[in-house]
């Protein structure tokens, strides 16, 4: 897509799931697309099947839980390419266990990878982008940071929190040309379920019902590219029970805290 053309573009979270299918969608742009994640031999995996594209590859292994990681990162980035106009976020882990059983160390995992991760990472690159007056932040957040649902506390209070960090964002910089780009979706079909958490810590290691049924990492990596090319503030991706979800929840919330209570969420 021509929007992107030209463009360095860091993919946090692209190792798999939602962030690998959109550096899968945007390598066929002539852009320069800066992967990150844990897992660097994962990186190189999606490097490697993205080869002969339109698009050159920068491998950046980063860590959202360790913050003296996120200024390193930014500074060895900027060094070499210079500024970064579209960051995309991406990283981050779930949740299936309910309040009772979820220990207060995993509910501070969850807010220190999906939250605190996240905003510092925006932090440290947003000086560059209000120097120059251009920049992009997409955040992948979901629809349940706009509603909740059981089993899903610590998850979606992470992700509440993102929506309230980055509307504050963009007003700031509204005058600075600095974007921001929310995407909501629902159920997409990727492993996120597999390594969620357990209120004890451990990964939940089973594909929900839900996540199998939903949509396909290519439909939203194409829906997410076209809304960030359109620099939507903030978009709902998904099936249309969960779309309807966010209005019913936001129009009728009486109604939506009793259809909750009973549908399925694993």
């Amino acid at each position: 897509m021509k929007y992107f053309e030209n463009k360095n573009i860091w993919v946090v979270g692209a190792s798999s799931g939602l962030g690998e299918g959109l550096t899968n969608y945007l390598a066929d742009t002539d852009c320069t697309l800066i992967l990150s994640s844990r897992r660097e031999e994962e990186l190189l995996r999606v490097k490697e099947a993205n080869k002969g594209k339109k698009a050159k590859f920068e491998i950046v292994p980063l860590d959202l839980a360790i913050p003296e990681q996120i200024d390193q990162r930014v500074a060895e980035v900027e060094e070499k390419l210079g500024h970064v106009d579209i960051i995309v976020q991406s990283g981050g882990i779930s949740q299936r266990d309910t309040v009772l059983n979820t220990s207060m160390e995993v509910q501070r995992k969850l807010m220190e990878v999906n939250y605190f991760g996240a905003i510092h990472l925006s932090r440290a690159v947003l000086p560059k982008m209000v120097e120059r007056k251009s920049g992009m932040h997409v955040v992948i957040t979901s629809a349940v940071g706009i509603i909740s649902t059981p089993f899903r506390s610590g998850y979606s209070a992470s992700k509440h929190a993102l929506h309230g960090f980055y509307d504050a964002l963009r007003a700031e910089q509204h005058q600075n040309n600095v974007k921001v780009t929310l995407l909501c979706p629902g159920y997409v079909h990727t492993n996120i379920s597999y390594n969620a958490l357990m209120g004890d810590g451990s990964q939940q290691q089973k594909l929900d019902n839900a996540q199998a049924n939903g949509l396909s990492v290519e439909e939203f990596a194409k829906i997410a590219a076209k809304a960030i090319a359109k620099e939507k503030e903030e978009v709902y991706i998904g099936g249309f029970k969960e779309v309807m979800g966010i209005y019913v929840k936001r129009f009728f919330p009486g109604l939506f805290s009793r259809i909750v209570r009973k549908i399925a969420v694993t």
